[in-house]
């Protein structure tokens, strides 16, 4: 029996939605259970690999923005 890893199998889970499933699968595990951020670690995994530098200095841009300067900046609220 082949083992596969869990950036596989959840790359094996998704790889055949059409854009409109993606952006529900994300939708549906932003601040759902815990057990969800794993699979959206992977997917803006594959995001950052495929992004420029300028795209990648403006989502680190973005994210500091968030944490420094949002009322959201803590995830647990």
């Amino acid at each position: 029996m082949k083992e596969i890893d869990l950036r596989q199998a959840i790359v094996m889970r998704v790889q055949e939605n059409s854009a409109k499933d993606l952006s529900e699968v994300i939708e549906d595990s932003i601040g759902a259970d815990e057990r969800a951020l794993p699979g959206l670690g992977v997917l803006f995994e594959m995001i950052w690999q495929q992004s420029t530098e300028l795209e990648q200095e403006r989502m680190v841009d973005s994210l500091y923005r968030h944490l420094h300067h949002s009322e959201h900046a803590n995830p647990s609220q």
